[in-house]
Formats: C-alpha cells, structure tokens, sequence
C-alpha cells in the first residue's frame, strides 16, 4: 500500500512538473513584445483587483457583518465564513474594473516613458502592442462568466443559508408570499374553437415550512360551471401527485341561473401538478442562480403566465452573458485612452478614471436595462447595446490613438 500511494505521488508531481514545463515552453513562443507588455499588464492588473475588491467587499458586505456581529450575536466564525463566501461574487465585479484600470495604467505609463513612441518609430502600429491588452480582457472576460456561472450561485446561497441559520432565522418561512399561479388548457365541453383558455387559478398567501397558507383555487375546466375551493393550508402529496387541502369548504357556481352548492371538508384531494411548488421555491434573486438554472425558472414563470417576470427574465438570462463581456469593453477603451502619445496617468489618476468611466458605463447599463425589463426593448437589445457602445467608443479612441 506504501509503495502504492508513493508511485501515486511521484506520478502525480511528474505529471506538474510536465505540465509546467509545457506552459513555459509555450509562454516562450510569444513574441518578446508580447511578453514583455503581458508582464507590464499583470502588476496594475493585480492591484485593480486588490483595491476594487476591497472596497466593494467593506461597502456591500463587511459593514453589514460587522454590525450584526455587534446587535445581533452574530459569532464571529460564522461571520468570517459568510464574507468568505461572499467573496466570489464581489471578484467578479472587481474583474471589469481591475481590467480598465491595469490597461489604462499601463499604457499609460509605457506612453509617459517613451517605450510606445519607441515602438512607433520602428513601424509597429498601435494597434499591435494593443492586442496583449485585448488578449488580457477576453481572458478577463472567460474568468468572469466562469466564476459568475459556476462558484457565485452556491457560495451566495450559502452565505445566505449559514448567515439567517446563525441569527436564528427560518429559510423556509422567506421562500414565497402572494403566490399565483395559474394554469391553461382547454375546457371540457366548452368552445370548439380549440383554444387554450385559463382552467385554474391558484393563490396562495404564503408558503412556509413545505406548506401553502390561505389557500384559494378557482376551477374554470368544465363549461357551464366553476368551482371556488378554499382552504387553510394545502400540501403537494408527491406519491399521488395530487395537492391535499385541508380545513376550508368548496362553492360550486352553475351559470345561467343553476343550483349552487357549498360544502365544507378536513380533507380534500386536487389534481393539480407541482407548478405552485416549483414557483413558490423559486429564488427570488438571479444573482444565486446559474444559467442552467436561470432557464429553469424561464420554463417555470413562463408555464405560470407572468409575462412581466417571464419578461425580467429573459434580459438577467442575457446579462448573464453580457456582463463579462464588459472586461473586453474597458479592456479596449483603457488600453485606448493609455496609447496616447505622450500620456502618463499616475494610480491615484488613473483610479478616478475609471471610477468615473465604471459610473457612466453602469449608468448606461441600469437604463437599458430597465428598458428591456419594461419592454421597450427586447431582451438582446437591453443586455448587449450598452457593450455595443463601449465597443464603439474604445474603438474611436483607439483610431484616435493611431494618428
């Protein structure tokens, strides 16, 4: 067994020290200037990413932690975990930011000392030496999807979980409230147009501990008749694929004058499907959610008739996408804006540009998104004119850069 898990270990070390052979091999292919502007690139980028972090993890959560700890008993293990947990999803908005301010920085002081003049003068167009810095932001951009797609959804959900468990909060009771839902089919016996009409409308005012509270169900599925179905709480019977109600009375309405009966019961049985349960435990922000996921919820709003949540949907699922392709967008108007002939931008300047840029790239992004979410604009359009118009913009500094 010994010699076993030691061959394991020798094989394995080998295998790393190949690998790493390999990736310097390969590092020493690129051209010298290439190398060279990566390596000018890495030291700014490092620090954006440090500084942003830092201060969008003390402003969104830290302060937070800190006063909990403080008022509520928080321990102060558990507080450390969640920031921990947390940090994911403030990297990845330090991403963007890191990138603008690494090319502008940069550049910029390549620009300042005369190595890009340099550069010119031996016919190398500026365009050139900007692609290790475009190289860099679509690298950016990948890193970002990855850690928005796979390690954010979990490790805020987590947070999520470890922080309301800790403070003595019950996750189940925040699942959903003023839950509607309502399914379409066609009537029986009704208009033989063949459509799809509204056959039931479920509400339910409160879903807590795997339960539906203050239930109330309206039944349009025969012509002629519909039936009112209330109750105090309702439970989804897996085994039978059935929704138990319990406690409440049902009201049987006949049209054009028919007889009416009312009826109470303790137990009551309605085939019905899981759509109020799978709507209910949906969760409310995209931000815990992967692209998988986020489709799944489509499926399931979408099944449900909300056309405006359906609709919200639709443009966080394409911003999902989008939002690393900000990195290229600042990537290309950082390295453009440092190009210029004779720049110099020191960190502290070159840190209120891009805050500056970040505020109006943002603001940009929140309009149109709100758009898209009103309807104004599609999905697509709402998610991708924004990175549209930053490709546009570092596009023109980057001719202007030429000249």
């Amino acid at each position: 067994m010994t010699v076993s898990s030691s061959s394991f270990l020798q094989e394995s070390a080998n295998l790393v020290r190949r690998g790493q052979s390999q990736a310097i091999r390969q590092w020493r292919r690129l051209p010298l200037m290439d190398r060279w502007l990566t390596g000018e690139l890495l030291g700014p980028l490092l620090f954006g990413i440090a500084a942003f972090t830092a201060v969008t993890l003390s402003v969104g959560v830290l302060f937070e932690l800190v006063r909990k700890v403080a008022e509520a008993g928080l321990p102060m293990g558990v507080a450390v975990q969640v920031l921990f947990l947390r940090l994911p999803g403030f990297l990845v908005l330090s991403f963007p930011m890191a990138t603008l301010i690494a090319t502008l920085l940069a550049y910029s002081r390549l620009s300042g000392g005369s190595e890009l003049t340099a550069l010119r003068s031996i016919g190398v167009a500026t365009y050139r030496f900007v692609i290790p810095g475009l190289v860099l932001a679509g690298l950016m951009s990948v890193l970002t999807f990855v850690f928005n797609d796979v390690l954010v959804p979990p490790a805020n959900r987590a947070g999520y979980v470890m922080l309301h468990k800790s403070l003595g909060r019950s996750i189940d009771s925040e699942k959903g409230g003023n839950i509607i839902y309502p399914r379409y089919g066609r009537v029986t016996d009704g208009p033989k147009d063949n459509k799809e009409r509204l056959i039931q409308l479920f509400y339910a005012k409160e879903f807590k501990d795997g339960k539906m509270m203050d239930v109330t169900l309206i039944d349009f599925s025969r012509a002629g008749q519909k039936q009112l179905l209330s109750a105090e709480e309702a439970v989804f019977m897996e085994g039978r694929g059935t929704w138990e109600f319990r406690r409440g009375s049902i009201i049987n309405v006949a049209d054009r004058g028919g007889r009416n009966t009312t009826a109470d019961f303790n137990t009551y049985y309605y085939p019905l499907g899981e759509g109020p349960l799978d709507l209910a435990s949906l969760p409310k922000d995209v931000n815990v959610m992967s692209v998988a996921e986020a489709n799944q919820a489509l499926e399931i709003i979408e099944e449900a008739g909300d056309r405006k949540a359906a609709r919200k949907m639709r443009v966080r699922l394409q911003e999902k996408f989008s939002f690393p392709a900000i990195c290229l967008v600042f990537g290309l108007i950082g390295a453009s804006l440092g190009s210029r002939p004779n720049t110099r931008t020191s960190r502290s300047q070159g840190f209120g540009i891009s805050v500056l840029l970040i505020f109006v790239y943002y603001l940009l992004a929140f309009v149109f998104s709100s758009l898209g979410v009103k309807g104004t604009l599609t999905p697509f359009l709402s998610a991708w004119t924004p990175v549209l118009i930053g490709l546009g913009g570092g596009l023109l500094l980057l001719r202007q850069a030429s000249r």
